[in-house]
């Protein structure tokens, strides 16, 4: 016979390399997040203009 307490569902499921609870909004571990990807982000831009030897502003178009 089991508990209520292993019945339950257990929806707020932490995170594999934290133990925030992922929430929505204005939250610390949304805005962590956030970091890691624009770090990500910044990491592909350095990339792309080391190998193409142009700006990435240049080699997207965006400036003739």
């Amino acid at each position: 016979m089991t508990s209520s307490s292993e019945t339950e569902n257990d929806t707020s499921t932490p995170s594999a390399t934290t133990t925030d609870v992922p929430a929505f909004g204005w939250s610390g571990y949304a805005e962590r997040v956030n970091g890691r990807f624009a770090m990500l982000g910044f990491a592909a831009v350095l990339l792309i203009e080391a190998l193409s030897g142009e700006t990435f502003l240049h080699w997207a178009g965006l400036v003739p």
